[in-house]
C-alpha cells in the first residue's frame, strides 16, 4: 500500500465533467489499495470572479478580506470532487486549509507555511476515506484565514506529501509534463523524463509554468519525489527528483519575461553599502532576483538587481532614497527586460557552455545587457523583445530541438518516518530559509575587462578566445553598461592567470577595451533552499559583513546560490562570519 498525494490544478477542475475526470483519477489509486490525499485549487477563473467582485466593491480591498474572499474558491472545489467520489461508492472528506491544520504567518495573500498538524487527515487515511484538501489556504496564529499567493496549491500538496512521508506527490496540470522550455514560447519544446530538484528550482519558469518554485523548495528540503503528468491524458509524465543521473549538459532553457532592471550608479565601494540598499528593500518584502555589482574602479561600483513588473515601483522608491543617503549618482532603470537562462546539472563538467550560448544569442542579433552565473545555470539579461528570440537561439544552440531524454532516476523514496519526535522535527519552521552549506575557494584569480563596447556579440567573442586557450571558468559576471560600454569579469584558476591574461589583451586590444587582474580571491559561495523565494537573504549576507569592515567586490546570484568575492585576506575570516550568520557552525 502506498501514500500518494494528487494534486489537480483549476483547468483541471474548470467545470463538473472534468472534477468528475479527477475524481477518477484518485478512485483508482483508491481502489488499488492506496492511500490518496487529493489537493484541489479553485476551479478555472473561479479566483478571477471573485478578484472582480471585490473590485465592485472597492478599489482597495483589504489583504485580510481578500484571503476570506479567495478561499471560497478551494471550499467549492473540494466539497464537489468529494461529492463526485462519494458517488462513485467511495469514503471522501473535503477539508478546509484550516480543518486541516495548515498554520502560516501572518502575511495575508502571501502567507508562509509553518506547520501542519497530521492527526486529523492521519485518522481519516486510516479509516478509508479519501482526503480532499483545499488547496491555496491556511490559518494565521490568531486564527484569520490566509492564502498563499501563487503557486498555493504546489506548495500545500508536496508540503502535504512531505509531512505526511508520501511516496509520491503527483502533480495533475494541462500539460504532460515538464519540458526543455515553455512550449507555448517555443513549439520545438520536448518533455524531459526526469530533471533534479536543484534543475527544477533553477527553472522556475521553465515548462508553461507548471509548478513555482516555493513547491521545489519543499520537494528539495524535505525530499518529496514529484510526478507532473497531464490530466487529460494517460503518460508517463515527468520525474523530479533528487539524485536524477542525467546525460546532457543543458536540460533546459528557462525564461523570466516580467523583469525590471534597477541600477545604483557609482555606489562608494565601501562595506555597507549593499547591506543598507538590500535591508531596506528585505524589510518591504521586496525579493530581489538577479544581483550583480561589478569590480568597480575609481573607488565606485555599480550595483545591478531585478525584481517583478509588480515590485518595481515600490523597489525604485526605496532605491532612490537609499541612493541618496550613501551618496551614490543615481538610479536608473528598465522596466522592459526579460531573464533567460540555460540550466542543467551536467553543465558542471562541461566546458564551453559559456561560450555556446553567447555565440548563440550574438548570431541572432541579440544585445546582452548583463550576466551572471552559477554552477549549473547560466543567466542573461536581454530587452524584453527579444525573450522569444533567444529562448529559440539557446534551445537550437544545446541540441534540444527534437532531444530526446534518456536519464535515468536513481533518487530514491523518501523513508517512513515512525519516530513521533522526528515527524514534529519535520512540521516546525517548513518554509524557513534552508541554507545547506556555506563553501570558500582560495584557488582562483580576477580578470576584469572595463570599457568594453555594448554590442551584440562581445561576450561571444570574450570566451571563444577564452575557450581557444583552454581556460576553465567559474563566475561570469557582466554588469549593466553605461554609455555605451560594460564592464565584464570572469574567474579562472589562479594557475591559469597568465594565461587568461595574454588572452584578455588580445581581446581587449581589438575592442578598444582595458584589463585588470587581481591574482587571488576569496570566493564564498551560499547554497540552499528559499534563496530566490526570501526577501532577508540578501541583507542576511551583507550585513555581517558590513558589520565586519569586509567589502565585497563582485556579486553573482541564481535560484539556489549566492556568489560573493572578497579580498583573499578576509576570506577565512568572511567564511566564518557566514557560517555563524546562517547558523551552519
Amino acid at each position: 500500500m502506498a501514500r500518494v498525494v494528487q494534486k489537480f490544478g483549476g483547468t483541471s477542475v474548470a467545470d463538473p465533467e472534468k472534477i468528475v475526470r479527477a475524481a477518477k483519477k484518485a478512485a483508482v489509486r483508491h481502489a488499488a489499495g492506496d492511500q490518496v490525499v487529493v489537493v484541489v485549487s479553485a476551479m478555472g477563473k473561479q479566483t478571477d470572479l471573485l478578484v472582480r467582485l471585490a473590485k465592485q466593491i472597492t478599489d482597495a480591498p483589504s489583504d485580510r478580506e481578500m484571503d476570506m474572499l479567495l478561499s471560497t474558491g478551494e471550499q467549492v472545489s473540494v466539497s464537489l470532487f468529494a461529492m463526485a467520489l462519494q458517488s462513485m461508492g467511495h469514503k471522501a472528506v473535503s477539508l478546509t486549509g484550516g480543518q486541516i491544520g495548515i498554520r502560516t504567518d501572518s502575511s495575508h495573500t502571501k502567507a508562509r507555511i509553518q506547520s501542519i498538524s497530521t492527526d486529523h487527515v492521519q485518522d481519516l487515511l486510516e479509516d478509508g476515506s479519501i482526503v480532499i484538501a483545499a488547496g491555496f489556504q491556511g490559518y494565521d496564529p490568531d486564527g484569520n484565514i490566509t492564502t498563499l499567493g501563487r503557486g498555493g496549491s504546489d506548495t500545500t500538496a508536496v508540503a502535504l506529501a512531505a509531512v505526511l512521508n508520501a511516496d509520491c506527490c503527483e502533480i495533475y496540470t494541462d500539460v504532460d509534463g515538464i519540458y526543455t522550455t515553455d512550449p507555448r514560447v517555443y513549439s520545438n519544446a520536448v518533455r524531459l523524463a526526469t530533471v533534479s530538484h536543484d534543475e527544477m528550482l533553477e527553472l522556475a519558469s521553465l515548462g508553461a509554468g507548471v509548478m513555482h518554485s516555493r513547491s521545489i523548495e519543499f520537494a528539495k528540503k524535505f525530499g518529496v519525489p514529484i510526478v507532473v503528468r497531464s490530466s487529460f491524458e494517460d503518460g508517463p509524465g515527468t520525474k523530479i527528483l533528487s539524485g536524477a543521473t542525467m546525460k546532457r549538459t543543458v536540460s533546459g532553457v528557462a525564461l523570466a519575461k516580467n523583469e525590471a532592471r534597477i541600477t545604483v550608479e557609482d555606489v562608494p565601494d565601501q562595506p555597507g553599502a549593499s547591506h543598507q540598499l538590500f535591508a531596506e528593500l528585505a524589510s518591504q518584502g521586496i525579493a530581489v532576483d538577479m544581483i550583480i555589482q561589478n569590480a568597480g574602479t575609481g573607488g565606485t561600483a555599480d550595483i545591478s538587481f531585478t525584481v517583478t513588473d509588480q515590485d518595481l515601483p515600490a523597489a525604485l522608491q526605496i532605491t532612490d532614497r537609499v541612493a541618496e543617503a550613501i551618496a551614490a549618482a543615481g538610479v536608473t532603470h528598465n522596466p522592459d527586460v526579460a531573464k533567460v537562462s540555460v540550466v542543467g546539472m551536467g553543465m558542471v563538467h562541461s566546458e564551453g557552455v559559456a561560450a555556446t550560448m553567447f555565440d548563440a544569442l550574438s548570431a541572432a542579433g541579440i544585445n546582452v545587457h548583463m550576466i551572471t552565473t552559477s554552477e549549473i545555470k547560466i543567466s542573461v539579461l536581454v530587452d524584453r523583445q527579444n525573450a522569444q528570440k533567444s529562448v529559440e537561439a539557446a534551445h537550437k544552440a544545446f541540441g534540444l530541438d527534437g532531444f530526446v531524454d534518456e536519464s535515468q532516476a536513481t533518487g530514491s523514496l523518501p523513508v517512513q518516518k515512525s519516530d513521533p519526535l522526528e515527524v514534529v522535527r519535520r512540521l516546525e519552521g517548513m518554509e524557513d530559509l534552508a541554507i545547506e552549506d556555506c563553501q570558500l575557494d582560495m584557488s582562483q584569480a580576477l580578470v576584469t575587462f572595463l570599457d568594453l563596447p555594448d554590442t551584440p556579440g562581445v561576450a561571444a567573442a570574450v570566451f571563444k578566445e577564452v575557450g581557444r586557450a583552454g581556460l576553465n571558468v567559474d563566475m561570469i559576471v557582466q554588469s549593466f553598461p553605461r554609455n555605451g560600454r560594460a564592464e565584464l569579469s570572469f574567474t579562472v584558476p589562479a594557475s591559469d592567470r597568465q594565461r587568461a591574461i595574454a588572452a584578455a589583451t588580445t581581446i581587449a586590444q581589438t575592442r578598444g577595451a582595458e584589463t585588470t587582474d587581481v591574482p587571488e580571491v576569496a570566493k564564498l559561495s551560499i547554497k540552499g533552499v528559499g534563496i530566490r523565494s526570501h526577501a532577508g537573504v540578501a541583507d542576511k549576507l551583507f550585513a555581517p559583513l558590513a558589520d565586519a569592515g569586509i567589502n565585497i567586490d563582485l556579486i553573482s546570484t541564481s535560484e539556489v546560490r549566492v556568489n560573493v568575492l572578497v579580498a583573499a585576506e578576509h576570506g577565512k575570516r568572511s567564511l566564518s562570519i557566514l557560517r555563524t550568520a546562517f547558523g551552519l557552525d
